[in-house]
């Protein structure tokens, strides 16, 4: 391990880590492209099975050096490597990394702006005689084109939207009081106060792991009881994007969640030096902004 002194800038000695994970996305990816290209095409039926086994593969090999590289950041910041000149660093990049997550999250708000106030109004102006998009539904809700399958039966006619106030507004509700509990368990570790840091963290995790079954929840009736899909034309794309990507942001800041309560629980961190705790608790933060966007605009307006 390098060492540094307080006027330089830490810099590790070289890894084998990104070598190996690289390694790991190509498989993963190959993989995939190998069960996707053969699931309809007989002459390379031979390639699916052998593509089964490199995505597992490749996600195995992923999981284990993100695993041993987050475990060397850690093992590099308890023995006092990270000094003022690091933790500048890490906060300018989590800065700019919420930044790249604001842009992101923007053009899918953006997409569904566009949808919802320019592109249907204006096909809804056109001669529905010459429209190109046969029964084709002017008013959103919009399934597109047709209609929607309901355990296999075909179902014309205007959409019902996911209605706000059932699982939605429970969802917000857990959101907020997790944001409250990270922030209690901050305070907590501001005034060193170890017990309230784990008991705010656990909090905060059993709160992500909740929000995380209600969306399971509402996703199934989604699909069984609904008939609201990816494939049910501009609103049910725009909600499974944008509600898909933001679950996909709670599952990784739940599982960064517990690595920070495993951590404050072996003692780590100091009122002085916690930027891994503050970093996980933006990026908390910045998920619950971003649901409330989504409970206004996708659900409730």
């Amino acid at each position: 391990m390098a060492t540094h002194s307080n006027n330089q800038y830490y810099v590790p000695h070289g890894s084998i880590y990104p070598a190996i994970i690289s390694v790991g996305l190509l498989s993963l990816a190959s993989g995939f492209i190998f069960s996707v290209a053969t699931d309809k095409n007989a002459d390379l039926a031979y390639l699916q099975a052998p593509g089964k086994w490199m995505m597992i593969l490749g996600a195995m090999l992923i999981l284990s050096m993100v695993f041993k590289w987050m475990g060397s950041v850690i093992t590099e910041s308890i023995t006092g490597q990270f000094k003022q000149w690091e933790d500048k660093s890490f906060r300018i990049g989590m800065i700019v990394f919420i930044c790249s997550e604001v842009a992101f999250f923007a053009a899918f708000f953006g997409a569904l702006f566009y949808m919802r106030v320019l592109s249907v109004p204006e096909l809804a102006g056109y001669d529905l005689d010459i429209t190109p998009y046969k029964d084709f539904l002017a008013a959103w809700p919009s399934t597109g084109p047709g209609g929607l399958t309901v355990n296999g039966e075909f179902k014309p006619g205007p959409l019902h939207p996911m209605g706000a106030w059932g699982l939605p507004a429970i969802n917000t509700a857990l959101l907020l009081t997790s944001g409250a509990t990270i922030t209690w368990a901050h305070w907590g570790l501001i005034k060193n106060n170890r017990k309230q840091l784990v008991v705010g963290m656990a909090l905060t995790v059993l709160l992500g792991i909740a929000f995380l079954a209600c969306q399971a929840m509402e996703y199934h009736e989604a699909y069984t009881e609904m008939g609201l899909t990816l494939a049910s034309g501009a609103y049910g794309a725009s909600f499974f994007m944008l509600t898909g990507f933001h679950g996909f942001h709670v599952m990784l800041g739940t599982i960064m969640l517990i690595v920070i309560l495993l951590r404050c629980m072996k003692g780590h961190f100091s009122p002085e030096h916690h930027f891994g705790f503050e970093g996980v608790a933006w990026s908390w933060h910045f998920v619950d902004v971003v649901w409330l966007g989504l409970f206004v605009f996708v659900y409730w307006l």
